[in-house]
């Protein structure tokens, strides 16, 4: 059986499903924000050693019979019906601290993209622009912190091209709206705001020339390189996550055998069965290293570049199945 933990809702996961069906793969879809309030989980130490069990939606799974796991982009841990505010957070908390005893437990050796102890472990982009250096990348000239004495000489050693992106794309609420920091083009006018850096790190940049971007998945042994003709819109120019504008390119890319190289060992040495590789492609042919994204999406590049990602999501999952 496999074990997929993600939103409900999460539509990557439901092109994967349908593959798993045409396969006759018996599969669990669940979300951790089910635990512990509507599902029971329960460990039992014996003789006979650890035995595990899942009880959701009236059915009972034996997590020793999981031969892997697709650790998406689950929810928290919830626990909604404990009305103090403070004895729900521990609820969640020891919810939390359970489930990762439990997978660490779990015999499955295959994990997309990786148990999640060791996925906290490697998922920060200071560690990733290391280790593409190390493994022969163009890396941009990149400072990293909150210290606003960086901004100005960034911006001039720069020529006044420079940019500012998160250490991580999460977002955040404003009067209750969602938003999210996507890269910012530094203006010489926003010098003088600097001092506002001190209160959360940034990640500083040249603003490089790009002929196209590239989104390049790694699943498993198998690369998936799209390139995204993001300079075609200004909604896309500096920052192509701004894809709803339809009217923006996406193919696919044969990459360099070097650069796909490159890639692959980049997911491998962090661990991950799965990764997604953010590249420019100049307009002198260099290929550039921006970032690598551990869960990153991918359902986008294959409905819009026509590359059959879900296919291999399913095929890893099920490779040597008994």
């Amino acid at each position: 059986m496999l074990l997929i933990i993600s939103d409900p809702r999460d539509d990557s996961v439901r092109m994967v499903v349908r593959r798993l069906a045409e396969r006759d793969v018996p599969f669990l879809w669940w979300d951790e924000a089910d635990f512990p309030e509507r599902t029971l989980i329960g460990t039992r130490l014996s003789g006979e050693g650890w035995r595990q069990s899942l009880t959701h939606g009236g059915t009972t799974y034996d997590l020793a019979e999981v031969t892997a796991v697709w650790h998406r982009r689950p929810n928290p841990p919830s626990a909604p019906s404990v009305a103090d505010q403070s004895q729900r957070a521990y609820a969640e908390q020891m919810a939390r601290q359970m489930l990762h005893g439990v997978y660490e437990l779990m015999p499955a050796e295959r994990w997309m993209p990786a148990r999640p102890k060791d996925l906290a472990r490697v998922d920060n982009k200071l560690l990733h622009l290391r280790r593409a250096v190390e493994l022969g990348f163009t890396v941009p000239d990149t400072v990293i912190g909150n210290d606003p004495g960086d901004l100005v000489p960034a911006w001039r050693r720069s020529g006044g091209r420079l940019i500012s992106k998160a250490l991580d794309f999460r977002p955040f609420f404003i009067d209750g709206e969602v938003h999210h920091v996507y890269t910012t083009k530094i203006e010489r006018r926003d010098l003088a705001g600097r001092h506002r850096v001190r209160h959360c790190p940034v990640i500083l940049q040249p603003n490089l020339a790009k002929a196209v971007e590239l989104r390049v998945t790694v699943v498993g042994d198998r690369v998936f390189s799209a390139e995204i003709d993001s300079q075609s819109s200004r909604l896309t120019s500096q920052d192509w996550r701004h894809y709803e504008d339809l009217g923006v390119a996406y193919r696919p890319h044969p990459l360099p055998a070097e650069v796909e190289k490159r890639c692959l060992r980049l997911v491998g040495s962090l661990g991950l069965s799965y990764g997604a590789v953010d590249l420019i492609l100049t307009p002198d042919g260099e290929y550039v290293f921006l970032e690598l994204n551990v869960s990153g999406q991918w359902a986008f590049v294959e409905l819009r570049a026509g590359l059959p990602i879900g296919d291999a999501i399913a095929g890893w999952l099920t490779e040597g199945r008994s």
